[in-house]
């Protein structure tokens, strides 16, 4: 079944994406990767072969005289396999070069009976089944690329503006957000925890000898960091255990979270419009391909709402404008406008589709709808928030000027109700050395869904973790 050629360890690999804008041809190579298609004539066998490195094939040539014709015909799409041979210019209409097969070498067959990739036109819902297996498909390869392309931007973005990449804890004992769905971490028996004498679970013998949990920010981490190293970022996994089965929540995602101090709201803006428009640019500058892939299959407006993003200065509205805005519409919502509800997808989506057409930057929220953090404005109705809402996403990224003052955010965590001393060591940062600072947090699967034009959440994360679902 498996045929050793020794030559093949005498030449070191190449990748596609290299080989098919080579112009030094006539030249050995050697290239390894997983048949998309083959077609056997009787003299003849035409394989396309892809590694990932790019979402184009590259056609071999072999030729029956020169290659065993019993080991092309196990060949199916799916089997995994070395080449070596000639690239030569191709006569081909697709592409310029194509290789002319001297030696091959089967790394592992697929059973065209029973490989689940073997016809084309798969619907994204039963790719989502096979998980394991998608990687391999056009579509999630231009995806998965693409994912890279953003993660190094984002570093390569906060690196030249001098901020520090700092690493905050996954396993916490405080919610930033207050939002109680939360995944309990704990080493304690899950049939018989030892109980407190009010008869609770006594968390006082667990691991950390307190309740923890994931995380569902590092963002309070991250301002103690700030406080020292003036501008940093964030960017890892974070955890909600919220029950919403829809296409825009996912119980493990990813967040960016910069924070800087001396920064007060409009710097904090400024500075999320800028990342925006830097991400965007370099999706069109660097994943071009794969974006014209994902132009033509699923998103026809998507280049051309990328370069608008680049192109445009955002529109910056405060949230008592939008809610004005919105009740002079005269579109019927489903759920009702009125000044102090949080905003929904479906007004916010209106004012930068169809009202304004162009991303919207919303700020001054009421105090009531947002978290405990946040500075509160003179008129101590609003607090220092901002939005930026985007087309087909809704909100991208959420910040606010954080409340430096001492006595403020006390008092805000006493209206909250929240446990006081589990914030003594935030608090303890308003006291010695406090400092105007802001921040915000860019979901990395919203950017994704926006740069792909995807519209399901679960495509644009390699091993969704959901509801019921934690299968890869």
């Amino acid at each position: 079944m498996t045929k050793r050629i020794e030559l093949m360890s005498i030449i070191k690999r190449e990748k596609i994406v290299k080989l098919l804008s080579e112009t030094e041809l006539n030249r050995s190579v050697l290239v390894k990767g997983w048949v998309r298609t083959i077609r056997n004539s009787k003299k003849f066998s035409f394989i396309e072969l892809n590694d990932g490195s790019t979402i184009s094939n590259i056609q071999i040539i072999a030729d029956h005289e020169v290659l065993s014709v019993d080991i092309l015909k196990e060949l199916s799409t799916g089997a995994c396999i070395g080449i070596q041979g000639m690239l030569v210019p191709s006569e081909g209409k697709n592409q310029k070069v194509e290789i002319q097969a001297s030696t091959i070498e089967v790394y592992g067959l697929a059973d065209p009976e029973s490989y689940p990739l073997q016809k084309k036109g798969h619907t994204l819902e039963f790719l989502r089944e096979i998980a394991h297996l998608r990687v391999r498909t056009n579509t999630f390869g231009a995806i998965f690329r693409i994912r890279h392309g953003m993660a190094f931007a984002i570093h390569q973005f906060f690196h030249q503006k001098g901020f520090f990449y700092v690493h905050t804890p996954i396993i916490t004992g405080s919610d930033t957000e207050g939002a109680g769905e939360l995944f309990l971490v704990t080493t304690l028996p899950i049939h018989n925890p030892p109980k407190d004498e009010k008869g609770n679970i006594n968390f006082k013998e667990d691991f950390f000898g307190k309740q923890t949990h994931l995380t569902v920010s590092g963002q309070l981490n991250g301002e103690l960091a700030a406080l020292g190293l003036a501008e940093i970022y964030t960017f890892g996994p974070t955890f909600r255990a919220e029950k919403s089965n829809t296409p825009r929540h996912l119980a493990e995602f990813w967040m960016i979270e910069p924070e800087m101090a001396f920064y007060d709201l409009n710097d904090n803006i400024n500075l999320a419009e800028e990342l925006l428009k830097y991400l965007t640019q370099y999706a069109l500058n660097h994943h071009q391909k794969d974006l014209e892939f994902l132009n033509e299959h699923y998103d026809k407006e998507l280049i051309a709402r990328l370069e608008s993003i680049v192109q445009t200065p955002f529109v910056r509205l405060s949230y008592t404008n939008a809610i004005e805005i919105l009740l002079n519409s005269g579109k019927k919502f489903e759920f009702p406008v009125a000044w102090g509800v949080d905003l929904q997808s479906e007004h916010e989506r209106y004012l930068v589709e169809e009202h304004f057409n162009k991303p919207v930057i919303l700020t001054d929220y009421p105090k009531d709808i947002k978290a405990f953090y946040m500075k509160l404005n003179d008129d101590e109705k609003t607090v220092r928030a901002m939005d930026v809402l985007f087309p087909k996403i809704g909100e991208i990224i959420g910040g606010s000027q954080r409340e430096e003052d001492y006595a403020k955010l006390l008092k805000r965590i006493r209206e909250l109700n929240l446990p006081e001393e589990e914030y003594w060591w935030y608090l303890d940062t308003r006291k010695f050395g406090t400092a105007p600072h802001s921040g915000f947090g860019l979901g990395f699967e919203r950017l994704m869904l926006f740069v792909t034009g995807m519209s399901n959440v679960r495509d644009v994360i390699p091993f969704p973790r959901t509801t019921k679902n934690a299968e890869f």
